[in-house]
């Protein structure tokens, strides 16, 4: 089984509902014998806290329910993923800072490289100080995102690294 790890800041917005769609998507293909998804953040301001009531409640509007308590990425993590997915180019250069011995950039991709509409635009924006759009717009960019991913897992063609 493959197993891909989504990053982001603190494991509270952007990664676990990534994580979330991800097996949700896959076990509605039927592939969720074949990959699985883990989420953590680059700090730990909230490690065992739930998931952002903001981001769950515009998941929820979407038929997505989900629960998650946050992490902090480990070394265990990083070795234990076949790919690792990061929210931002700040989330790319926090994991190359804090594992400087891992062959990190080969398994790492952006997600948005997945967005059929990023339009070359890599960030999947924090919504954290904002409103219910902006909740709603990461969601959809996530929601795509996922969708493409799981598309090029299936065909086993990901796209090389942004950095590598």
């Amino acid at each position: 089984m493959q197993m891909v790890l989504f990053v982001c800041l603190g494991n509270i917005v952007r990664s676990p509902l990534a994580e979330a769609l991800f097996n949700s998507l896959a076990a509605e293909r039927g592939l969720d014998d074949k990959f699985a998804a883990d989420s953590a953040g680059i700090g730990a301001w909230h490690v065992g806290e739930p998931p952002d009531e903001r981001m769950r409640a515009v998941a929820a509007k979407h038929g997505v329910h989900y629960w998650h308590s946050a992490r902090q990425v480990d070394r265990q993590m990083v070795a234990d993923a076949d790919l690792i997915v990061v929210m931002d180019e700040d989330n790319y250069a926090d994991l190359r800072a804090l594992f400087p011995n891992e062959a990190l950039p080969e398994k790492i991709r952006h997600l948005r490289q997945f967005d059929p509409e990023a339009k070359g635009d890599l960030s999947v924006p924090d919504p954290y100080y904002g409103n219910e759009k902006a909740f709603e717009n990461v969601y959809r960019i996530i929601r795509r995102s996922v969708e493409g991913l799981l598309d090029a897992l299936e065909r086993g063609e990901l796209p090389p690294p942004i950095h590598g």
